[in-house]
Order: structure tokens, then C-alpha cells, then sequence
């Protein structure tokens, strides 16, 4: 079995959101090299049946119909589309499915899924936030539907909510969502008063709060509430963009708070999922932090049990 797998394809590369987006290909480039000294896995596109699990199939078909012939097509705001995003957007959801099911099978126990567009931010029937299908949770549903893995806890550490996450999971059974974000900021949801216990757990950061602050929360109330959820399946919205040279927010965390926060989810899975963890990349915006924290998630991902 291997320690951990990439999941990744250079259809990715294609999904184009013009210039000056934060949300660029480039963000894949520069992880190429550090993604190299680990086996990999080539991305194959999601059936539509898998994606229907978390959107409406009419949903689905219109992010189908809205893929231009050339040039750029905006679904709303910066949500961008280009001629190669249906592939990407495809084989990003696809990616996620492929670790679960490879994970299931006992071929590797941890899984990174190099994939963009992202995914978080995607509601059930709207695209928002960069994000066109819930990559990480069409993955849950997978795991439940085709693996038999019942259990799900999906944690989010990118510093913005996951929205479209955690709507999801509240219709879902059996799905625990943990999220840690900056608050205020996009998109503005993920209020404690929402919470549900043993469903949703949403986390509230200040700017400038920083890694003690953020370690604090975990440690007293996500790993707990976490292990006393039991999942059989450990996934990870693993967005980079709460690190401290990040331009969209200013959660100021460093590498060592993504390998922090890794290592601890890894125990969660040793303790109660026989070691599975799968994580999807989400945010991260700043090239050189990205790919800091990056090698540091993996090392850690890595690691000898």
C-alpha cells in the first residue's frame, strides 16, 4: 500500500479564468515540481450520475451548455469558464472519486487531489466563488454510495467558509462538516448560531488571529467533537489561503500550522478510519505560500505511519 498518492491532470491547466484571476492555472504549475516526488494518478472524469449526488442533473447540464467555443464566459462575478473548463471541471470531481475509491480498496492510504477548479464554494444549483461542482463532496457521497465507507467527516481549513459544503451536509446523512474560517469575510456565512451538533461545526477566526488561535480551536473543540464522530473516512477542503502571505485574507498562519493541523487529522483517521484521508486542494492565492504550504501538507501526508 502506498503512503500517498497525487491525483492531478493537465487538463486543469486548461480551465483558463483570464488575466489577473487569482484562480489561475499558474497555481497548479508551481506545485508541478513538488507533486513529481510522489506517485501519481491521472484524473478521469466524474459520471454525471456521481456528480448528480450533489447537484441537480439540470444544474449540471447548464455549467454543460454555458462552455464557450472560445474566449471567456462569466457564470457570476469571478466564477470564469473556458472552452477547457467542462473537462477540468470533470476530472476534478473525478480525481476525488478515484482517491476514495483507491482508498477503499486499500491501494494507498492517503490521497492528494491536485484539482482545480475548486470546489467549496459551489451550492447545490448556483456556481459561485471560483467553485463550479463540490469536488470534496461529490467525493463523500462516492465514498458512501460505491465504497460502503458510511461515515464521512469533511474538514475545512481554507480561510474562507465552505457555503456549498455545508449546505450540502445538511441535507446528507451521516456526513460531519468542520470548517474553520476568518469571519467576516466571502461569502460571509458559516455562523455558530447554525451549527448543528455531530453535523455542522462551524469555526469563526478574526483577522490576524494566527496559529495559536487557530490550533486552540481545533484542539478544544473540531478533534474532539471529530473522534467522538468516528468517521471511516477522513477528507480535507485543503485551501492554503489563511496562510499569512495570502491577498485575499489575513488569518496569518504559517506552514507549520497545515502540517499541524494534517497530522492531527491523520490521527483522527489511524484512530477510527484504518488511516484513509483524502484531501482536495481549495484556495491559495500567494504562488510562493501556496507551494510552501503545499510540501509541508504532503510531508506530513507522507510521514511513516
Amino acid at each position: 500500500m502506498k503512503q500517498l498518492q497525487i491525483y492531478t491532470h493537465n487538463a486543469f491547466l486548461d480551465h483558463d479564468t483570464g488575466p489577473g484571476h487569482p484562480e489561475r492555472a499558474d497555481r497548479l504549475r508551481v506545485l508541478q515540481d513538488v507533486l513529481a516526488q510522489y506517485p501519481q494518478v491521472s484524473a478521469e472524469p466524474a459520471q454525471i450520475d456521481w456528480i448528480a449526488r450533489a447537484h441537480p442533473e439540470r444544474y449540471i447540464r447548464s455549467i454543460e451548455d454555458s462552455i464557450p467555443d472560445r474566449g471567456l464566459m462569466p457564470l457570476e462575478n469571478d466564477t470564469i469558464v473556458s472552452p477547457g473548463s467542462w473537462d477540468a471541471a470533470l476530472r476534478a470531481a473525478g480525481a476525488v472519486c478515484q482517491a476514495v475509491e483507491d482508498g477503499a480498496a486499500g491501494k494507498c492510504r492517503h490521497a492528494f487531489c491536485a484539482v482545480r477548479p475548486p470546489g467549496h464554494h459551489a451550492e447545490p444549483a448556483q456556481a459561485m466563488g471560483f467553485c463550479l461542482f463540490n469536488n470534496v463532496f461529490i467525493g463523500a457521497r462516492h465514498a458512501q454510495e460505491a465504497c460502503s465507507l458510511r461515515r464521512v467527516a469533511i474538514v475545512d481549513f481554507d480561510v474562507h467558509h465552505g457555503n456549498g459544503t455545508d449546505t450540502m451536509t445538511r441535507a446528507a446523512q451521516d456526513v460531519f462538516y468542520v470548517s474553520s474560517h476568518q469571519y467576516p469575510l466571502y461569502p460571509m456565512t458559516g455562523h455558530l448560531k447554525d451549527n448543528i451538533d455531530g453535523k455542522i461545526l462551524n469555526m469563526t477566526l478574526d483577522a490576524g488571529d494566527g496559529g495559536k488561535a487557530f490550533r486552540q480551536l481545533y484542539e478544544s473543540i473540531a478533534l474532539p467533537a471529530l473522534d467522538a464522530f468516528r468517521p471511516d473516512l477522513v477528507m480535507i477542503s485543503a485551501g492554503f489561503d489563511a496562510h499569512r502571505d495570502d491577498p485575499l485574507a489575513g488569518l496569518e498562519l504559517e506552514e507549520s500550522d497545515f502540517a499541524w493541523i494534517t497530522q492531527e487529522l491523520i490521527k483522527i483517521a489511524d484512530s477510527h478510519a484504518q488511516g484513509r484521508v483524502v484531501s482536495v486542494l481549495e484556495g491559495g492565492y500567494n504562488l510562493d505560500a501556496l507551494k510552501s504550504s503545499v510540501v509541508a501538507h504532503l510531508q506530513a501526508l507522507n510521514a511513516p505511519p
